[in-house]
């Protein structure tokens, strides 16, 4: 990872927690979430992962709209350290702890690849 890639990766991580923090206390169902890039093709290949804890929690918060929120939240957040998503729709997505169990046994790296 070239000193340039680790900054990025230091103010993303940064960016997110905070997201993070505000979703916890506003998301009823949110538990966590991560990131995937690819810095020869950043900021384009950024994609975040919103988790819930179960598939009905998850479309309730579809449903309530949370998702417009998360995605508000997050770009806003990441837009502060200067980075900016083209197509937020593509890049966070929401997923569930309950799917992931049952379609790939809690393996989480398995199912974000």
């Amino acid at each position: 990872m070239k000193k340039s890639d680790k900054k990025y990766e230091k103010a993303i991580r940064e960016a997110l927690t905070e997201a993070c923090d505000i979703a916890l206390n506003e998301v009823l169902g949110f538990q966590w979430l991560t990131h995937q890039v690819n810095y020869s093709r950043f900021p384009d290949s950024l994609s975040v992962v919103c988790i819930f804890d179960t598939k009905s929690e998850l479309a309730s918060a579809l449903l309530a709209q949370q998702d417009n929120f998360l995605r508000t939240v997050i770009s806003e957040k990441l837009s502060a350290v200067g980075i900016s998503m083209k197509d937020m729709s593509r890049q966070i997505y929401f997923d569930s702890e309950e799917a992931c169990t049952l379609e790939h046994g809690g393996r989480w790296q398995e199912r974000l690849r």
